[in-house]
This record gives C-alpha cells, sequence and structure tokens, in this order.
C-alpha cells in the first residue's frame, strides 16, 4: 500500500485513500466520542524557540538548522522554549559538533502537509541563511483532516527536493501513531495506527528517493508512551509533554548527526540489532512498525535500515536560546 501510495503521488495519482468506504461509519461514530476527550485540555501556544544555541562553542560560523511541519514540530504542549523540539535538537547538534546552532523553526500548529510549500519558501528568503540541515515532522493531521495520502507525500517530496536543491540536508520524521492516544477508543485505535503507519511508510519511501533520510516516530517515540501515558502526554491529551518531546528528540538526534557526519557509529548494519539492507519499500513498512528506527538511501531499490544508541540531550539550562540580536559578531 506504502509502494502505491508513493507511485501515486510520482504520477499524479490522487485516489487512493488509507481507508475503505466499509469503515467509514464506525470511524466517523467512534470519533465524534473521541473529539471529546481529545483537546479537552488546553494546549498553550507553543513559543518560538529560534536563537542560537551552544554559545560555549563560540559565536561565529554556526550550524544552520530549520524545523518544518505541524504542532509536534512547532512544540505546542510545552510551555518554555527550551523544551520544543527544535531547541531540543540544537543544543544537542551543538555538543555533539562542538559548534554554536542557529534554529529557525517555522513549523505551525495545525498545519498539513500542502503547508511546507509556505514552510520552504520561509525558510529559504534569506539566500545568506540557507539550513545546513532540517528536521520536518508532518503527517498527523493529514490523517484527521482526511488528505488524500498520495497528495499528501507528493507536498513532502517536494519539500524534501526545494531543500535538497538549495543544499540543505534533510531528516524527516514520519508521521506518528495516532493509536497510541489515549482517548481513542477501538475500533478507530486500530484504523487510526494503520492509517498513521500507511503514511509514515510512504513518507519514507518518497523521502529516501529524494535525498533524504528518515526516523519512524511510530508511537511517539518508544514504549514510554504506552507506560507511562500520563506523563508523556501533554495537558489536552493530544500533544507531547515535555518529557514526551524530550524522548521524541533523543530518537531523532543521531540520524541529525550522522546526516551532517557528526556521528562516531558506523554505517555498517548490525545484524544483532535487526539491520540491514532492504528494498526501499520493505524498509518503510518494517520502519513504520518500529519507532526510532532510521532508513537511509543506498542505491535504488535499496535503502538501509538502522536502529541507532540513543544518545542524551543536554540539561534544561544548556538547552535556552540566545536570540540572533545577541549574539556578538566580527567586526
Amino acid at each position: 500500500m506504502a509502494r502505491r501510495i508513493a507511485a501515486g503521488a510520482a504520477y499524479g495519482g490522487g485516489s487512493i485513500g488509507l481507508l475503505g468506504a466499509a469503515g467509514v461509519g464506525v470511524v466517523l461514530a467512534e470519533l465524534q466520542l473521541a473529539k471529546r476527550s481529545v483537546g479537552g485540555g488546553v494546549a498553550p501556544v507553543p513559543p518560538s524557540g529560534d536563537g542560537w544555541y551552544g554559545l560555549a562553542y563560540g559565536h561565529t560560523e554556526p550550524l544552520r538548522m530549520g524545523m518544518l511541519g505541524d504542532s509536534t514540530a512547532a512544540g505546542q504542549g510545552v510551555r518554555r522554549a527550551g523544551q520544543t523540539p527544535g531547541a531540543l535538537l540544537a543544543s544537542g547538534l551543538a555538543a555533539v559538533a562542538e559548534r554554536p546552532v542557529e534554529l529557525r523553526n517555522v513549523a505551525l500548529p495545525g498545519a498539513k502537509s500542502d503547508d511546507l510549500d509556505r514552510q520552504v519558501t520561509q525558510l529559504l528568503s534569506d539566500p545568506a541563511r540557507v539550513p545546513d540541515v532540517c528536521v520536518i515532522i508532518v503527517g498527523a493531521n493529514d490523517v484527521t483532516h482526511r488528505m488524500p495520502a498520495t497528495r499528501s507525500v507528493r507536498y513532502l517530496a517536494a519539500a524534501v527536493r526545494r531543500l535538497r536543491t538549495a543544499g540543505a540536508e534533510v531528516v524527516v520524521g514520519t508521521c506518528p501513531d495516532l493509536g497510541t492516544i489515549e482517548p481513542v477508543y477501538q475500533p478507530l485505535r486500530w484504523l487510526a495506527r494503520r492509517v498513521s503507519r500507511q503514511l509514515a511508510a510512504a513518507q519514507t519511501i518518497v523521502a529516501v528517493e529524494q535525498g533524504a533520510r528518515t526516523v519512524s516516530l511510530g508511537d511517539l517515540l518508544g514504549p514510554e508512551f504506552a507506560a507511562n501515558p500520563r506523563e508523556l502526554f501533554g495537558p489536552d491529551n493530544y500533544h507531547p509533554s515535555a518529557e514526551g518531546y524530550a524522548t521524541a528528540a533523543m530518537a531523532v538526534l543521531p540520524t541529525l548527526c550522522a546526516v551532517l557526519d557528526l556521528w562516531p557509529e558506523t554505517d555498517r548494519p548490525d545484524a544483532a540489532r535487526d539491520e540491514g539492507m532492504l528494498p526501499v519499500a520493505k524498509a518503510a513498512s518494517a520502519a513504520a512498525s518500529r519507532a526510532g528506527t532510521e532508513v537511509t538511501g543506498v542505491r535504488a531499490p535499496w535503502a538501509l535500515l538502522k536502529h541507532r544508541r540513543r544518545r542524551h540531550l543536554p540539561t534544561q539550562t544548556e538547552a535556552t536560546p540566545i536570540e540572533p540580536s545577541q549574539v556578538p559578531r566580527e567586526v
């Protein structure tokens, strides 16, 4: 199914859906029940994490990082800039690279994949600040708003292609597993999981084909969410809490560093960790079912499937952004 969706996006198809008509009635009924619980709390407007990180490593020649996508990329659900995934990743990247990192987060809560074109345009508007690396997290709103999957991945592929053409490396955090949302009941939970994973696999295929690496967010990155939903979901029962975003960032950080040749691990697959070379569609399917899995294109139609070891993030005090205006400039 993921391969069909990706092919439909490449060749202009738009009719391939993720859910058969037979289940629509049940889904709509369950969705009304879920809406009474999901979003019942109040998610604060995400703080801006834009600024410089890792100034202990200097005040010049920063790595430039862009963050694109929806509310998860923006960090909705937390109140401090240092708790957003962009800030956490920028802090971690600075620590590994031992260089300052300038973060620009153009993600928008509520955005679907069709907003990526605007976000990319905004990020590339200043030729002097083209990002070295970008992280895209998108897809959940595509599912909940029933955007055709072929359209969804077509927008993603176009965004990755524009960023790669501009010279940026790209890491895509694929669609999270909406079946993990606590107030969603069966059979909607099963259907949401299936739809999310199909879209995540299709996103992996098109992103890898455009030269990006992907990381499966799956059940929002690990058994922690299933074991500790009260701690790892935010006040609206939908977006992650600060601890949840930290868990997600820990899983994305190794790939973010690896794409910039900063990660010390070898790219040779480790059979003991279920890593290996697979056709890209099979790698995408395997990644969608296991959170934290990285997929990297090698040579068509092959891809490398890896389960990178997570790296601890800097402490909260290290994750405080410094506005660009506060950074000393060379005379």
